[in-house]
């Protein structure tokens, strides 16, 4: 599996949180699609099929970017772990 870069997981990251802080404001048809739509995109980045596992998911692959842990994803792009 491609790893995503943290700069790429941060901006999927942010999307989400965007669409569901839009969703819970004022829910339309279009918000609750744009919530779906970036809870998929977390889902394919992050290997999972459940939004709760991907951001768990991300989180854990941001903290072992941030700790040096080999087999991350560095700043240049994804690489196969």
């Amino acid at each position: 599996m491609l790893l995503p870069t943290p700069a790429d997981l941060r901006a999927a990251l942010s999307r989400y949180a965007d669409a569901v802080i839009e969703d819970e404001r004022h829910s339309t048809p279009e918000s609750v699609r744009r919530r779906e739509d970036t809870a998929y995109t977390l889902c394919v980045m992050t290997g999972v099929s459940e939004v709760r596992e991907a951001l768990s998911t991300a989180d854990a692959l941001l903290n072992r970017d941030v700790a040096g842990e080999p087999g991350h994803a560095d700043h240049s792009g994804a690489v196969p772990v």
